[in-house]
């Protein structure tokens, strides 16, 4: 095991064992949900965890995993082999709850952003991929201006430290904005740019069999 793989595998029992939200108050549900290993070349970073990501122990599970995979799938990227070799992580890491209203999942409160945040720096900084792809409007905020509407963001890519981030909505069946015509046209460009970029980022492998 090399001391990345190392550094990995302690940072991801700390995420497991971490009580940090619950300590402060917050009702949520450990344990962290997260995958993937070192060495992955794509990092996707959703908003949080749902009630059968818990249920299942992986990332994007369910109804939210199958539209994100369709998409992942159109930019050239199989789900298995996808869900196998790259890393899939979240703002926060643990199932939030239901919102009041009924209406989906409860959206992490900044408290708790800033309690899970230092995991998420660990992550990329460990995994250090050359594509990250956040999900959603929590994960494009760490990227992207947070007074920019959506449609202005979708279907545009960002570059930080070198690398290319390029954002989906949130693929939930609670959202309606993804099942927006016009809105569909953005996901159509973000799963261009993201087909353009395997083609120029320089992998040492094929990327589309994401070895």
């Amino acid at each position: 095991m090399t001391s990345g793989e190392k550094a990995l595998k302690d940072l991801h029992e700390r995420m497991l064992n971490c009580r940090r939200c619950l300590e402060a108050g917050y009702d949520i549900t450990p344990k962290a949900i997260f995958s993937g290993k070192y060495g992955a070349k794509i990092m996707v970073i959703g908003q949080a965890p749902g009630v059968t990501e818990v249920e299942v122990g992986r990332p994007f599970n369910a109804g939210s995993g199958k539209r994100l995979f369709q998409w992942l799938e159109s930019a050239g990227f199989d789900e298995s082999s996808f869900r196998s070799k790259q890393y899939m992580t979240s703002v926060t890491k643990c199932f939030p709850g239901k919102a009041e209203n009924g209406s989906g999942d409860r959206v992490p409160s900044r408290n708790e952003q800033a309690l899970c945040r230092p995991f998420l720096n660990e992550e990329i900084n460990l995994i250090n991929p050359l594509m990250i792809i956040p999900i959603g409007r929590l994960a494009i905020n760490l990227f992207f201006p947070s007074n920019l509407p959506l449609w202005k963001i979708i279907g545009t890519e960002s570059w930080a430290d070198h690398r290319p981030i390029i954002p989906f909505p949130h693929p939930s069946g609670a959202s309606r904005w993804h099942q927006v015509e016009k809105n569909r046209i953005k996901i159509e460009k973000s799963i261009q740019l993201i087909r353009n970029c395997l083609d120029q980022i320089p992998f040492e492998t094929n990327l589309l069999s994401l070895d």
